[in-house]
Parts: C-alpha cells; sequence; structure tokens
C-alpha cells in the first residue's frame, strides 16, 4: 500500500489522467477507469499525498487496523496509479492465492495485494476484470 498519509483529495480524475502526457497512459489509464468503475459500481476518487505528489485512483472505501495499531486508516477496495513505467492495480485480496487466474492474465508482475503491468496490451483484460470482481468488497484483515 502506498504511505499511510495517503487519503482521497478533491481532485479531478479526468484532470490527473490528462496530466499524464503519455497517450498509451492515459488510453489505458481511462480503459481502466471504465472497467473498474463498471465492477464496483463505485465513483472514482483521486487519493494523494499533497506533500509528496504520488496519486493513484480508487474506488470504493473502508477502514482498517493495522495489527498492533489502534490508529484507524482509510484506504479504497481497488485502485491504480499510471506511473511512468508500469501501471500499479491495486486490489485487497492476496493474489498469490489467485494462481490459476494469474496463469490467464499474461505478461506482468505481482506481490501480495498490486499487480504491475506495463501495458493493458500485455493481459486479459477478462482475467483482471474477475480479479477486481473478486476485490471489490474484500478488505485487509
Amino acid at each position: 500500500m502506498a504511505g499511510l498519509a495517503t487519503k482521497e483529495t478533491g481532485r479531478s480524475v479526468q484532470n490527473f489522467i490528462e496530466s499524464l502526457g503519455n497517450n498509451s497512459k492515459q488510453a489505458d489509464s481511462n480503459v481502466i477507469l471504465k472497467l473498474m468503475g463498471e465492477v464496483t459500481g463505485y465513483e472514482p476518487k483521486v487519493w494523494g499525498n499533497e506533500k509528496v505528489p504520488d496519486f493513484l485512483i480508487g474506488f470504493g472505501k473502508y477502514k482498517y487496523r493495522r495489527k498492533g495499531s489502534k490508529e484507524e486508516f482509510e484506504w479504497f477496495n481497488v485502485g491504480f496509479a499510471p506511473r511512468k513505467s508500469k501501471i500499479t492495480v491495486y486490489l485487497t485480496i492476496d493474489i498469490n492465492e489467485e494462481i490459476e487466474l494469474l496463469g490467464k492474465l499474461g505478461k506482468c508482475k505481482w506481490g501480495k495485494g498490486c499487480l504491475y503491468i506495463n501495458k493493458l496490451s500485455d493481459i486479459n483484460l477478462d482475467i483482471l476484470k474477475q480479479l477486481i470482481e473478486k476485490s471489490k468488497s474484500a478488505k485487509w484483515h
């Protein structure tokens, strides 16, 4: 997950995507934006930290506590961050438990809750949709 100072902002999602300056990243971002919106039914929100201009687009919101902490944090159920080299997709499932789907997804890397995709043409969007579906109402425990 991004830093703990990452919170929902009032920034415009479309302005954020247009500010990327890379036509293929903008196009891929718009596809993911539409896909996540359709699957989750949530409105997209820009999340970030004004001190460290590192922004993400998230769908849904829930509260959680980190293990051993009494402090409560907010995070989104699914989201993505278009970066210069990759698009990071954030899911609230343990992706390592989705071996069958990962085998069909295509060319990408992953961590426990993130997919790292170079470009959408490298992956199967139907499989990505299934992973988003599994994650839309899940919460980290």
